[in-house]
């Protein structure tokens, strides 16, 4: 595994940059280490360890956790852009917000980081003709995030939603 993940830090700047500062968190707070584990260190690209981490904020008795991530890496399979999309928004969030230092805070911490990259998947259902999940996904994410999209709205990339709330 320390091979691939040497391989894609070559060719995918934010990824390495985030899974070091995510070493680095869990040595500094040996609380959150298996956490940050299970989220980042345990994947080998950013789409998979996003996946995982959003399915574990989404899932619920309706639909567990398993299964919304394989909905999720559907999408991310489906559509590649997605991530490129993923990676300029945490790109903007590193680079606007003053408060931030690193990658691993909105990937692991920010509401509006996590809303917004649901929302991705939700608008590739739409655009799928997947209508009902994605309707699903849009009650979810307000319920969990405090965020509301419509699936068929339009959203470009480098965007940065601080908060999110209301």
């Amino acid at each position: 595994m320390p091979v691939i993940a040497e391989t894609f830090a070559t060719c995918d700047p934010v990824w390495s940059d985030l899974r070091e500062e995510a070493v680095r968190m869990a040595a500094a707070e040996p609380a959150l280490a298996s956490f940050v584990h299970a989220t980042i260190l345990n994947h080998e690209r950013l789409e998979e360890a996003l996946s995982y981490h959003l399915a574990q904020k989404l899932g619920n008795d309706d639909m567990g956790a398993m299964q919304v991530r394989q909905v999720f890496d559907q999408a991310f399979a489906g559509a590649p852009q997605i991530g490129e999309d993923v990676r300029a928004d945490l790109s903007a969030i590193f680079e606007r917000d003053p408060a931030v230092n690193s990658y691993v805070e909105p990937f692991l911490f920010f509401k509006g980081f996590h809303a917004l990259q649901s929302y991705r998947i939700m608008h590739w259902l739409w655009l799928k003709g997947r209508k009902a999940m994605a309707l699903h996904f849009q009650s979810r994410i307000s319920e969990v995030f405090g965020l509301d999209v419509h699936p068929a709205a339009r959203v470009g990339r480098g965007v940065m939603i601080d908060h999110g709330t209301g």
